[in-house]
């Protein structure tokens, strides 16, 4: 029964018979009323408190006083503090027992192998910096040029972005990727043939030291039996740890003798790295370990050889010794550790996410002069480390001026030298192959030829713009001065190089993160679930930008809550 409107006009119009007097305004006041608290206001404030969350009926059930709502943020809080941490540190929210009585319980193990494409974008922020943000990893079928193409047009709608707008796509070498045809790299490019295609300057990198070992007869025996050498000190802890005591040893031995000097870092225990199949400079930190180790390495492999109980590694080890105390071994372990100290630089460069082409192509440029100088002017210098080594570990030297006797034909004159068959036939033929192979790989350098007099003019006695040392600092310091407004093509065209990819180290190390995030027991993670924990253990300095406060309105307005803040 609705309240009674005395005499006010208009109650049965507006509810029952219906109201056609629009013309006289004095009807509609007289039904508002004078009185604050007239039926048409009273029923107002009723419909506004009715539509307003707080103050619905619902709510009226379970009214909150403000210790109820502190309570409640507080728990909110801890939650998102914990699942900060966790996602920081890529654990799991959960243990790996599901019974009822467990007091650590998660989903249960299994073994599932999923063909998963990490995408990382990168661009030009509004101040004028290189970023790269790893966005997600997208599971597919399989991995065929089409079915990749169709991930990442699936990821582009979600976050509704266009390939149109796309400038520059990078990956490794593989004929799905990269093929001119039928590749990834050819399908995205009939949609915006503005993506210019960058292959891998670190993968690059790889394949030019590769190429030697695999062209090189004598540099790929040197690698085979690095193989043979890990497999058979490197496969056992008590062997590996062995090795640590007795350089330990010999270390302190050296400290008390006065050989080395002491103090904060020096001298730290080291082991024999096992290097990693894609990454390149693993395997120049195992060479550099291998010189450092040789002495200790030596008495372990001697160790297996007498007192081995497994037949076939004590044969390896007999194999890996005679090998050691040979002068190729000295002379291929030195010649790897020059070349591989020549492009470590270059490929630590090729790691960082603010690195431009430019910066990569001057980089490239040097690496090759230092190797042509090497080449040129480097041979006693290198022969003096060779003879250094050897007269350090007692391992055979040969008389440069006498013949060389090929190894595989000891019976056969060979008519030349030993020292033009280390010098022409091995140090300049290997270095010769990197070089060829740096410029048949590294071939991205285009002119470019554009009016720019008037920004050079503005900008030539502009102090702000001196001491700059690359186009990163160029772009910042142009949005910084605000010339990216009156020079905005100069400021497309940095953008357009920065944003082309250099490297896909920032994809590699998505995937490493992946073995921290995925493991055994969660490997029944949902994709989506596992896409989002990785850019959150990822990215954890974007993570860190997030507040409390944003989480607990996004969780407030994800649907009703009992408790509204």
């Amino acid at each position: 029964m609705r309240d009674q409107a005395g005499n006010q006009g208009g109650s049965d119009s507006f509810l029952s018979t219906g109201f056609c007097s629009w013309n006289k305004a004095d009807r509609l006041d007289q039904h508002v009323g004078l009185d604050v608290n007239s039926f048409h206001n009273n029923a107002k404030r009723k419909c506004e408190d009715l539509i307003r969350q707080g103050q619905s009926i619902k709510h009226a059930l379970h009214k909150q006083t403000d210790v109820v709502k502190n309570d409640y943020r507080i728990r909110l809080n801890a939650s998102i503090d914990v699942s900060r941490h966790l996602l920081h540190q890529g654990l799991p929210f959960r243990g790996h027992d599901e019974s009822e009585e467990s007091t650590n319980k998660d989903e249960s193990a299994d073994a599932s192998d999923k063909e998963q494409m990490a995408v990382v974008f990168r661009f030009v922020d509004k101040y004028g910096v290189v970023k790269e943000r790893f966005i997600g990893v997208i599971h597919v079928q399989e991995t065929s040029s089409l079915s990749l193409k169709s991930a990442i047009d699936s990821l582009f709608a979600k976050y509704g972005l266009s390939l149109k707008k796309l400038r520059g796509q990078g990956y490794d070498g593989a004929s799905n990727m990269k093929g001119e045809f039928n590749g990834q790299r050819s399908l995205i490019l009939k949609e915006s043939s503005s993506a210019y295609y960058v292959h891998c300057f670190a993968h690059q990198l790889q394949l030019v030291v590769m190429a030697v070992a695999k062209k090189h007869v004598e540099v790929g025996k040197f690698f085979d039996m690095i193989s043979v050498l890990l497999n058979v000190v490197g496969a056992s802890c008590k062997r590996k740890d062995k090795i640590r005591e007795i350089h330990r040893q010999k270390v302190e031995e050296k400290i008390s003798n006065g050989e080395i000097k002491i103090g904060t870092g020096l001298n730290q225990e080291l082991s024999l790295q096992r290097p990693g199949n894609t990454r390149w400079g693993s395997h120049y930190k195992t060479l550099l370990r291998l010189e450092e180790l040789f002495s200790s390495i030596v008495i372990v492999l001697e160790y297996i050889q007498d007192e081995g109980t497994d037949t076939t590694k004590r044969q390896q080890a007999y194999g890996i010794l005679k090998y050691f105390h040979t002068f190729d071994f000295v002379f291929y372990l030195e010649l790897m550790l020059l070349v591989m100290g020549l492009t470590d630089s270059l490929s630590k460069a090729l790691q960082r996410k603010d690195q431009d082409i430019l910066n990569v192509i001057s980089l490239v440029k040097t690496t090759k002069c230092q190797l042509q100088k090497v080449r040129d002017d480097g041979w006693d210098a290198f022969m003096a480390e060779v003879s250094s080594f050897s007269e350090k570990n007692n391992t055979g030297m040969l008389k440069m001026e006498e013949e060389f006797v090929d190894s595989r034909r000891p019976r056969k004159k060979t008519g030349i030298t030993n020292l033009h068959h280390y010098k022409v036939d091995c140090f300049y033929t290997v270095l010769d192959m990197q070089l060829q192979e740096f410029n048949d790989r590294f071939d991205e350098r285009r002119s470019l030829d554009h009016q720019l007099e008037i920004y050079l003019d503005n900008v030539k006695n502009d102090e702000r713009f001196t001491d700059l040392k690359c186009l990163g600092d160029l772009a910042r310091v142009m949005v910084e001065t605000r010339k990216h407004l009156s020079h905005p093509l100069v400021y497309r065209l940095l953008k357009l190089s920065l944003i082309l990819p250099v490297a896909t180290a920032t994809v590699e190390r998505c995937f490493s993160a992946m073995n921290f995030v995925k493991t055994t027991l969660r490997n029944r993670i949902s994709d989506m679930f596992l896409s989002d924990c990785l850019v959150c253990f990822i990215e954890k300095q974007v993570l860190n930008t997030v507040t409390n406060e944003s989480v607990i309105k996004r969780f407030q307005d994800m649907s009703e809550r009992r408790v509204h803040l």
